[in-house]
């Protein structure tokens, strides 16, 4: 089982993949968004080198578990995307995932340059550990 998971923003998309057992998640790279068509055209090249066959969207939920423009756009970019590639979409609840990101490149001593380099691969690779980790634990 392979994994893909996004973090969808307005001008990037961060992109992490798991390991072939699929316990771990890795950040890949992150895609500067111009256009849709040009955005999954990145984003499938990933899914077709590495075999993926789940795709993980965090889904920027509001603090009070509402969807607002945000979740409305990661939504836009999945189902776009799951249609085009015929893979199981599963959206998952990233808030804060940013903030967690941040703090743990801040708690490795990243620079401020490095931080804005791969700030949303981190995030994506805590949306998919986090659901990595739950699919392990339904397992158990």
């Amino acid at each position: 089982m392979r994994a893909l998971g996004l973090d969808v923003g307005s001008k990037t998309i961060g992109v992490a993949a798991s390991d072939e057992l699929g316990w771990t998640a890795q950040p890949v790279f992150t895609v500067r968004r111009t256009n849709l068509r040009a955005d999954l055209a990145q984003i499938k090249q990933v899914i077709d080198e590495r075999g993926i066959d789940h795709l993980i969207v965090g889904l920027p939920l509001n603090m009070d578990g509402s969807e607002g423009p945000s979740a409305q756009e990661a939504r836009k970019v999945g189902d776009a995307l799951a249609e085009q590639v015929k893979l199981t979409l599963i959206y998952w609840d990233e808030r804060l995932s940013t903030v967690a990101a941040q703090r743990a490149l801040l708690e490795g001593n990243a620079s401020r340059k490095k931080r804005k380099e791969v700030i949303d691969q981190v995030a994506a690779a805590l949306i998919l550990q986090g659901w990595l980790d739950s699919r392990s634990r339904s397992e158990e």
